[in-house]
């Protein structure tokens, strides 16, 4: 069984899609084996307590410095014996004590189609900047801000009456629809880094039980 730790920072809507997606497989050969949190009252560890799933709550102000905060929370994944490593609104950027150690083993959810809004408030650029067409993009892991190699994105339709709000509901439809599939088929190694290239073992069947 494949070892899945989450990393999330607020409400959890994505790790709760995660938890729904897995409920419902027969089969299944991964399992959602820890949520890392960064912050005390995130909502998230409301939905994490509904599904029992263990919890590591790790404050970086309490470290001295971003290596210390990385090699404890590295300290615990080992413990948790953590193969994979899928990002759901965790609102800080990985360094290299912990992407040395998973690299290739850690994929992230970004609302937009990147490389365009990086970084925070992706949904709010998109407005700013007037685009007909933003979206999500799924993609491994690297030493940069949302630059690592693209699995998958998904267009999404920016309506002129569109708010913060209503934009943010749409976009979420779609990855929470989108993220846990390709969460499973990644910590499966149906789809993996060769290098920078991403290369799916059967693209027919990656995204399938």
């Amino acid at each position: 069984m494949v070892r899945i730790a989450v990393f999330a920072s607020g409400s959890g809507s994505n790790y709760e899609a995660i938890m729904q997606y897995f409920t419902k497989l027969t089969s299944p050969k991964a399992e959602i084996a820890l949520l890392v949190c960064d912050q005390p009252g995130a909502g998230v560890l409301e939905r994490a307590a509904k599904w029992h799933t263990p919890v590591l709550v790790v404050e970086r102000r309490r470290f001295a410095s971003k290596k210390q905060f990385e090699q404890y929370i590295l300290a615990q994944l080992q413990q948790y014996q953590i193969d994979f490593i899928a990002l759901a609104g965790y609102m800080r950027l990985l360094g290299p004590t912990l992407l040395d150690h998973y690299l290739g083993r850690v994929i992230n959810l970004h609302p937009s189609l990147l490389p365009a809004f990086p970084g925070i408030d992706a949904v709010g650029q998109a407005l700013k900047a007037g685009v007909r067409v933003t979206g999500v993009t799924v993609h491994f892991v690297d030493y940069g801000m949302d630059t690592g190699p693209i699995i998958v994105q998904k267009p999404v339709a920016v309506e002129l009456d569109d708010t913060h709000n209503t934009l943010s509901s749409k976009i979420h439809v779609v990855e929470h629809e989108l993220y846990p599939k390709i969460v499973y088929a990644c910590a499966l190694g149906r789809i993996y880094l060769d290098g920078t290239k991403v290369c799916w073992q059967n693209p027919d069947e990656a995204v399938k039980e």
